[in-house]
């Protein structure tokens, strides 16, 4: 049961990487330390950021159970 609960919060932690890197990909230094426009987001880019949310919180509950477990 361990071994499989290991594998799926390994699993998770690889999309959550992937979907942080995806967001990260528009992102430039002038952007970061500059112009502070306003940007909704909207559409896919909606998606990814609160997938991005939920997988996190679920791979903090998996890293808990991991832990509880014997």
């Amino acid at each position: 049961m361990k071994n499989l609960v290991t594998v799926i919060q390994i699993v998770t932690a690889v999309i959550v990487s992937a979907l942080i890197m995806i967001q990260a990909k528009g992102t430039g230094l002038g952007r970061t330390f500059g112009q502070a426009t306003y940007h909704s987001k909207r559409g896919v880019e909606f998606i990814v950021f609160r997938a991005t949310i939920f997988l996190s919180v679920l791979f903090v509950i998996i890293s808990v159970v991991n832990q509880l477990l014997p």
